[in-house]
């Protein structure tokens, strides 16, 4: 039997699932599972890089306990987030998490150089603060030493490949969430970078998903106890879960639910009109060179962050049943608001935010649940709408893959609000 193991990294938590075919059915076993946040590092939110790297190791040394010695490792994660090594492959300084506040303001610095109109039409990005190019300008202008001295740019996953194999690569998929590759040409853009003054040598060449990167180090596989191939998947999670999604149709329309909601289509060329960007609308690169024409919209992070607050009181199955109780609570938001992105308290935000609309305001845990339930709901309505007008194909059915497919009643709120019959999993 030949195994292949996926190590899939989000922002809360990651895991380790083998996969095998058994008379042509693929099977798969979930091996191990991490948690995983952003902490405060030297005055920034940082991911801890080195601790990813070890709990990529222990869930290796788990499937090798158990029996399941894979042909194959691959692994992705979530998008824009960097890091900067030096000639030596050594890393140089923190990887900071796309939450920090160190892009405050760099919208503007870019805007300056580059109009948000010319960067879509080239990129196809949706404008969102933490795009890669604003993160990387707020290292320009606050840490400029760092960029002198760096050598190599490596996306989260990718960096996690090089520390498997020593070998670097730069992955098509998650590299497009930089906003720095040109959407029909596949390609960095050059003069994009030129003329934000970045240093064209750290951008390595592209590689599709599906490329064999190496075998693992010497020193890694001593670690595993195992030796096997590393090869690039769709390393941005959202491409990844694109490929999950068990649609019979051509122009399906997907809902990848976690920690962000990605909902969007699949289309064979970018759409970088202008009625797009006003939008917010993005052309991600998928796999099989197709384009995620897509909205990031907040997820469930809300859910995860009222959660966090409250501690081990509340389930996630109890604050969705105190959501479905409290379901005529008339108050919604606007989800992808920036008072929802990294409040101190997602409670407060809610109640601030409604009160600042004129709106009642929440007074209980439930009825606070059940504005972020139906505004997520009503947010993909809208969504759906808008991707039909911008497209101009009417769609039937919604297929909703990741972890919040397993939240039901979110799911119903979504069917309702849509107005599609929606399919849920894997």
């Amino acid at each position: 039997m030949e195994y292949y193991l996926a190590v899939d990294i989000g922002a809360s938590s990651g895991r380790h699932v083998i996969g095998w075919l058994e008379e042509g059915r693929l099977c798969i076993r979930e091996m191990y599972r991490f948690s995983n946040e952003a902490v405060p590092l030297r005055g920034r939110l940082c991911w801890d890089s080195e601790r990813l790297y070890q709990e990529v190791l222990n869930g290796m040394r788990v499937c090798r306990s158990r029996g399941f010695v894979p042909k194959s490792i691959g692994v992705d994660t979530w998008g824009v987030d960097f890091a900067l090594l030096d000639q030596r492959g050594k890393l140089l300084g923190d990887t900071v998490a796309y939450r920090d506040s160190r892009t405050d303001g760099m919208d503007e610095e870019v805007r300056r150089l580059i109009s948000d109109q010319e960067l879509y039409a080239a990129a196809g990005i949706q404008k969102q603060p933490f795009n890669t190019l604003y993160q990387l300008m707020a290292v320009l202008r606050q840490e400029p030493q760092v960029l002198r001295t760096a050598r190599y740019l490596l996306l989260m996953p990718d960096y996690l490949h090089y520390r498997l194999t020593g070998r670097m690569a730069s992955e098509y998929t998650n590299a497009t969430t930089t906003g720095l590759v040109n959407a029909r040409q596949r390609d960095w853009d050059r003069s994009l970078i030129e003329r934000l003054g970045l240093p064209d040598r750290i951008f390595l060449p592209l590689s599709m998903p599906g490329t064999v990167l190496g075998r693992l180090s010497g020193q890694t596989a001593r670690q595993a106890g195992f030796d096997c191939e590393v090869v690039l998947p769709a390393t941005h999670d959202t491409a990844s879960a694109v490929l999950s999604v068990p649609s019979p149709e051509e122009d399906f329309l997907y809902l990848s639910s976690g920690t962000w909601s990605l909902m969007g289509t699949e289309l064979v060329e970018p759409l970088c009109k202008e009625e797009a960007r006003k939008l917010n609308f993005t052309n991600e690169g998928g796999a099989q060179k197709r384009y995620r024409f897509l909205k990031n919209i907040m997820g469930l992070w809300m859910i995860q962050s009222v959660k966090k607050e409250y501690g081990s009181r509340y389930s996630f199955d109890d604050l969705s049943a105190l959501a479905r109780e409290a379901e005529g609570f008339p108050s919604a938001v606007d989800v992808n608001d920036p008072i929802f992105l990294a409040p101190q308290s997602m409670t407060e935000a809610v109640k601030e935010y409604c009160k600042n609309t004129g709106q009642l305001v929440p007074g209980s845990v439930g009825e606070g649940m059940s504005v972020i339930y139906r505004s997520l709901a009503q947010s993909y309505g809208q969504t759906v709408r808008q991707i039909e007008t911008l497209t101009g194909k009417k769609r039937k059915n919604l297929y909703i893959v990741g972890g919040g497919s397993k939240d039901d009643y979110l799911n119903r709120l979504t069917a309702r609000e849509t107005g599609l019959c929606v399919y849920t999993g894997p």
